[in-house]
């Protein structure tokens, strides 16, 4: 495939990379709706549609980087997250949350994420260390930076359940510094080809977030 960041591999990780992404995250916050302006099916939807995703695919997402790395450093790092995951039962923490703003995931909610989800769960099928442990990192660094807009949501909602938002406000900003060392040291150890595009994964995310978002407002896309 061909890159849409030329030349993008042969920088040193860190800064540069980091900066892209940083960007590519302060773009889908700005996009966010504001609250006020929001119906109270429209925040349902968005919870809802956001649970969907999450609740039932990051252990599995984190996993597909696990398996993809190569770098004894960065599988450390991913196991690190995976055994937090799953010692404190994040999805169950998400599913309380859900529960308590009303706005369980539904046939319809799963159904307007179900074609920007497949396209991500088949990239990390790809099990391509380096894009993987990129689009995570992308991923990581958006929660973290979400998580007050959810609790907003939610608390219009008539929530005071804020468990998971509390706790992913905090530990993903860890998670996201610790998740570009791994990216380092992947690049490192298994330096991508020239033409790859690192950032197809967090395009592709992108689009999911997207969708999570501004779904009332597109087309509802089923394949």
């Amino acid at each position: 495939m061909t890159s849409t960041s030329p030349g993008l591999p042969n920088l040193v990780p860190g800064a540069p990379i980091q900066g892209r992404v940083d960007c590519a995250v302060d773009d889908l916050l700005r996009s966010l709706p504001d609250p006020d302006h929001l119906s109270a099916e429209q925040r349902r939807g968005m919870i809802a549609r956001y649970t969907a995703v999450l609740e039932g695919n990051f252990i599995y997402w984190m996993t597909g980087a696990f398996l993809a790395a190569r770098s004894e450093d960065a599988r450390s790092i991913i196991l690190e997250n995976l055994h937090e995951e799953v010692r404190d039962s994040h999805p169950e923490m998400l599913r309380r949350f859900a529960l308590a703003a009303h706005a369980v995931p539904t046939d319809v909610d799963a159904s307007a994420v179900y074609r920007d989800l497949t396209k991500v769960r088949l990239f990390i099928g790809r099990l391509s260390g380096v894009q993987i442990l990129l689009t995570m990192a992308f991923f990581e660094g958006f929660i973290q930076r979400f998580m007050a807009y959810l609790a907003d949501l939610a608390e219009r909602q008539g929530s005071s359940e804020m468990v998971y938002t509390d706790v992913h406000g905090v530990c993903d900003i860890t998670h996201t510094q610790e998740l570009f060392r791994a990216l380092e040291a992947e690049m490192a150890l298994d330096p991508p080809a020239p033409e790859t595009d690192l950032f197809e994964g967090v395009d592709l995310l992108r689009g999911l977030l997207r969708t999570i978002v501004h779904s009332d407002s597109l087309e509802l896309k089923v394949s």
